[in-house]
């Protein structure tokens, strides 16, 4: 990975924060709320086991592809 994939990562996970708390506060669709909460559990299971989420749910990158 590199650093521009970690700082896109940041970004989105800030975005998760703000859409979950607006969505309790209600000031944005719950929809995005919902949205903001899937990607927050799932960088937070990312964290805490060391795998890519892809990963941990059991897909595999084809064997052509070429991290970059």
């Amino acid at each position: 990975m590199n650093e521009h994939h970690e700082a896109m990562k940041d970004v989105l996970d800030i975005l998760a924060i703000f859409s979950t708390i607006g969505s309790f506060l209600e000031v944005i669709s719950p929809v995005f709320g919902l949205i903001g909460a899937i990607v927050g559990v799932m960088r937070i299971v990312e964290m805490a086991t060391g795998k890519s989420f892809s990963e941990i749910i059991g897909r595999k990158k084809a064997d052509d592809a070429v991290d970059k």
